[in-house]
C-alpha cells in the first residue's frame, strides 16, 4: 500500500466496534495521491497525502 513520502502517513490497523460491542479487525488507509513533485530539486512521481498537498509541504513540479 502507498505511503506519504513527506509525512510518512501509512495504513493503520485497529478494531472496529459495533453497537453490540462485537469487535472485528479493520484497516484505515490514508488518502494519498500520486503527484509529480520536486524532490531535492528534481521532479519525481511520489505519493503524497492530501493534507500535505493542502498545507503546502509539497512543491508541485510543472
Amino acid at each position: 500500500m502507498a505511503k506519504c513520502a513527506f509525512c510518512g502517513k501509512d495504513v493503520t490497523f485497529s478494531m472496529q466496534v459495533s453497537h453490540s460491542h462485537r469487535r472485528s479487525g479493520r484497516t484505515w488507509k490514508p488518502n494519498v495521491r500520486r503527484v509529480k513533485a520536486l524532490v531535492n530539486g528534481t521532479p519525481k512521481r511520489v505519493y503524497a497525502c492530501t493534507r500535505c498537498l493542502r498545507s503546502g509541504k509539497v512543491k508541485r513540479a510543472v
